[in-house]
């Protein structure tokens, strides 16, 4: 029992799966103080999205200095570039989403994304999507339809930002996995919090750039030490396993985000919330187990 148990941490997929979850933790936590910013405290989103990036950057310093200029050195600048500019979009659409709807109904949304990333995997990096990645795949966005709800009444035009963000952060997601076959996770990151920084700076004085100060200051400075850790821990789970097999992982974020939602600001989605919870995290879990299946079988003796 103890070899298995062995086998099972280190296996390729197991640290995929974990990487995604542990990034899912970090990002609900910070959609919270995001939508607490946007809703509460009014902070405008194109700046929000500029000090929160520019914090990370400033808390990665000691990264930098420990790495030195070596970490940026690419082959590659050009992709790197589309791929933050990609990102940078993204989070503008995201931050304004959570401006105007609850977390639990932007992530159902932003769920979208795994049918992107899996369909660009299998065209553009080569990746093979069985039916197991599919079913999984589809089982979970069914699950996030189930909560959402788009054909009600409810539903408001809003809450396609979201669905915007989804296919900007897939298509970035997939230049990422194709990066990691050639750089560093220490690259990727450093990458995307330096041209990251520059990019929502334009972004925010074509807007209006504001300050922060008093509680604004310091939930952006929270923001900045989560966005470390999630987009590192992001990059190590798309490091460990194929994009197609992790991605299913990440529909975990749905049931973190309405516990920190409910926690935090009281929405609680009532009636088929929880039967669509339990879809996303039956795909999820046999989605895992299946790989560990074939990892076993296909493993030398």
């Amino acid at each position: 029992m103890n070899q298995t148990s062995r086998s099972f941490k280190r296996s390729r997929a197991f640290a995929g799966a974990s990487f995604m979850v542990l990034a899912g933790i970090a990002f609900a936590v910070l959609n919270v103080v995001t939508q607490w910013l946007a809703m509460t405290l009014a902070f405008p989103a194109a700046s929000m999205a500029f000090w929160q990036y520019g914090f990370a950057l400033v808390l990665s310093l000691p990264l930098l200095w420990r790495l030195g200029w070596s970490a940026m050195r690419t082959r590659f600048p050009g992709r790197h570039i589309v791929r933050v500019a990609l990102a940078a979009f993204g989070v503008q659409a995201w931050i304004m989403g959570l401006a105007s709807v609850p977390i639990w109904q932007a992530i159902a949304l932003v769920m979208t994304s795994p049918f992107f990333i899996i369909l660009g995997a299998r065209l553009f990096l080569g990746e093979a999507v069985g039916w197991r990645r599919w079913a999984a795949t589809a089982v979970g966005f069914l699950g996030a339809m189930i909560i959402l709800q788009p054909w009600s009444d409810d539903f408001t035009t809003a809450a396609l930002l979201p669905v915007l963000s989804a296919l900007l952060w897939g298509a970035s997601s997939l230049l990422m996995k194709n990066l990691t076959a050639y750089e560093r996770p220490e690259t990727i990151t450093v990458w995307l919090l330096v041209l990251l920084t520059p990019i929502n700076g334009g972004l925010a004085l074509a807007a209006g750039f504001v300050v922060p100060t008093g509680a604004a200051l310091w939930l952006l400075l929270a923001a900045g030490l989560l966005t470390v850790a999630g987009q590192y821990l992001l990059t190590l789970a798309y490091n460990a396993a194929d994009a197609a097999y992790v991605q299913p992982f990440d529909d975990l974020k749905l049931p973190l985000n309405v516990l920190a939602g409910w926690l935090v600001f009281g929405y609680a989605p009532a009636g088929l919330l929880w039967l669509g919870a339990l879809l996303i995290l039956g795909a999820s879990l046999f989605l895992m187990s299946s790989e560990l299946r074939k990892e076993r079988q296909t493993a030398p003796a």
